[in-house]
């Protein structure tokens, strides 16, 4: 039976009260942007102008499994935040165009939609009038929707050669989407079952097979071992989400799915994708080197899949269905 981590905690942003805006600074910011050949853009989101409110959904506390060495506590963790962001562009009077999904950390998403046009040379600097999120009347979330609005028409032919939306790193997005992931994906087992000694031991087994990390040292790495502790494939990319994907290709060519009774460890940190990725290939136990997002935990609690993050050292964190991590020389259950 899972113990508390299976229940979601308040999100500590929601909490979080306005700090003033110091005006004296606002105006001197002003005064520094002042330039003949400068247009000044508006735009109705905190942060634009210097404001320094934090994101309120940044951030999220969450009960987690926290094991350190030869001890054990359930306590409040925080996690940072990860949520869908949809760029749309328009001129005067044209319906706004979408031109890409991508996953974000919550917070400066006019700055990240404006940037994001600009870098990919859709938008001019100078053409930018405005920017404004979603419909509050018909979003749940109205900042995880973005219009930038320019003073000419926006070009819809480019954003289909680009294929931006398709290659945005997002797969599919959002909390709407994990119900659909579940309806692709095999219910999970109950097993396997993973003691603490074999979790500790995964991190320098992954570590050691990585031949093209230790002559580069910019790779990121899956492997999949059984559960009790054998290194069966490894695979590296550049990008994490390529390297699991990789992973899990050269178990379909194998015919080897679904991974059931395996456990993943990926080298870095743990976020939406990487999650439904596992749960479609059925993998239970997901474990990583450095921390998950708060859509990841979510998303992982919602499929059945158990989570571990920070494995390194002598601990580690589990954030969802911790029944399948056995600490019982810890907690002396039977």
């Amino acid at each position: 039976m899972d113990r508390p981590t299976d229940r979601r905690a308040d999100r500590a942003g929601d909490r979080c009260a306005d700090r003033p805006t110091d005006r004296r600074a606002d105006r001197r910011a002003d005064r520094a942007t002042d330039h003949p050949n400068r247009r000044r853009v508006t735009s109705d989101r905190p942060g634009s102008r210097g404001d320094p409110r934090p994101p309120v959904r940044q951030i999220t506390t969450l009960p987690v499994v926290a094991v350190r060495g030869e001890t054990l506590e359930v306590r409040p963790d925080r996690v940072v935040g990860e949520a869908p962001l949809e760029i749309r562009a328009a001129g005067r009077g044209q319906k706004p165009v979408a031109v890409a999904v991508t996953m974000r950390t919550p917070g400066h998403e006019a700055e990240l939609a404006v940037g994001f046009l600009r870098t990919e040379g859709l938008i001019q600097a100078r053409e930018v009038v405005s920017t404004a999120a979603g419909d509050p009347g018909s979003l749940s979330q109205p900042d995880d929707t973005i219009v930038v609005r320019l003073s000419r028409a926006f070009d819809a032919g480019a954003v289909a050669e680009r294929h931006f939306v398709a290659t945005a790193s997002c797969g599919i997005c959002g909390k709407a989407s994990i119900d659909e992931i579940a309806v692709r994906c095999d219910p999970l087992p109950d097993g396997p079952t993973v003691t603490r000694a074999v979790l500790l031991a995964l991190p320098d087994l992954l570590r050691t097979a990585q031949r093209a990390f230790d002559q580069t040292g910019g790779l990121h790495a899956a492997a999949l071992f059984s559960p009790r502790g054998e290194l069966l494939v490894i695979r590296e990319d550049v990008g994490r989400h390529n390297a699991l994907d990789k992973l899990v290709g050269s178990q379909v060519l194998a015919g080897a799915l679904p991974l059931h009774d395996r456990i993943v460890m990926v080298s870095g940190r743990v976020s939406f994708e990487i999650v439904q990725k596992a749960a479609v290939a059925g993998i239970a136990v997901l474990c990583a080197v450095s921390a998950p997002s708060d859509l990841a935990v979510e998303t992982a609690q919602r499929l059945g899949v158990t989570l571990v993050g920070f494995l390194r050292g002598d601990g580690f964190n589990v954030y969802s269905h911790d029944r399948r991590i056995d600490l019982r020389d810890l907690t002396g259950w039977a």
